[in-house]
């Protein structure tokens, strides 16, 4: 399962898919794996698993990251992914797209 981990966030919370990965937002400061066990925590939680259940496959110093799920949990994550994607992100995100000039910009 393809995830963005975005280290040391104010809250811990899933948000929604931007190019094709889940976006998990941790506390934790990505030192000594701590972002990585708080993402795979994260994870298991909203998914509804054991953290055991979820591991890291690829990605251990990057943002981009791949987790493996038991196939049990893809119904969970059915579910989670529609109530994300319905979401729309984050205020914040909502606010960023909003200060972004579309069309051609104009020399001043």
């Amino acid at each position: 399962m393809p995830v963005r981990v975005i280290p040391r966030s104010r809250t811990e919370r899933v948000d929604a898919m931007r190019a094709g990965r889940l976006v998990l937002r941790v506390a934790a400061a990505p030192e000594s794996g701590a972002a990585n066990r708080a993402a795979a925590a994260l994870l298991a939680s909203a998914l509804g698993l054991r953290e055991a259940d979820v591991r890291l496959e690829r990605g251990s110093t990057l943002r981009d990251k791949e987790f493996s799920i038991p196939t049990n949990a893809q119904p969970a994550l059915a579910r989670l992914s529609p109530d994300v994607l319905a979401a729309g992100g984050t205020a914040a995100g909502r606010a960023r797209e909003a200060r972004v000039p579309r069309g051609p910009v104009r020399p001043r």
